[in-house]
């Protein structure tokens, strides 16, 4: 289990850009944050989110993958402010990116989602199921055509953001806690 001191250690979007990224990271990244849509239905969700969850992100400012899918969860926290997302850099975090290993391997992003009292509640990462649809199709012939693209992959984070916020919605722990 990843402690949550690790939290601590991580950095918002922009302080964490600013620290690792390169001159051309920041831009890559800040425009794939602008790309990010939602639809009514989808801010519906996250405007309903209440719970305070502490979300942990190993990422790398170089790493294509988490150019195209952090924005994503800033974007979540700019609806639903009880979202506090931070990214820990995996190279300079290498206790952190061993224990967070995806199929033996270091990968990111891989995001770890912990209650407001530092429980780890989650984890989720690197690529979402739309990502590996798109890459498997040239390998595994007869495949159906899947939905591709940002918005399919925005809804597959938000599946899991949202699976989240109910576990910690519906915990007796933290309904005692908030009285609800």
């Amino acid at each position: 289990m990843l402690p949550h001191d690790y939290f601590a250690k991580a950095l918002p979007y922009d302080d964490f850009l600013k620290k690792y990224g390169s001159a051309t990271d920041k831009p890559r990244w800040d425009k794939a944050r602008d790309a990010v849509a939602f639809t009514d239905s989808q801010s519906a969700l996250l405007k309903l989110f209440t719970r305070p969850t502490h979300v942990l992100v190993l990422a790398g400012a170089w790493c294509g993958d988490c150019a195209n899918n952090c924005p994503i969860f800033v974007r979540f926290a700019e609806l639903a402010p009880c979202l506090d997302v931070r990214f820990l850099d995996r190279d300079e975090h290498a206790d952190a990116q061993k224990e967070l290993q995806i199929n033996g391997g270091n990968r990111v992003p891989v995001v770890v989602f912990f209650s407001e009292d530092g429980t780890e509640v989650a984890r989720y990462g690197e690529r979402t199921l739309t990502s590996y649809r798109k890459m498997v199709k040239a390998a595994v012939p007869g495949l159906p055509e899947f939905e591709e693209g940002l918005p399919a992959i925005t809804a597959d984070w938000l599946r899991e953001f949202e699976r989240v916020q109910w576990i910690l919605r519906l915990s007796p722990r933290l309904r005692r806690l908030h009285g609800d």
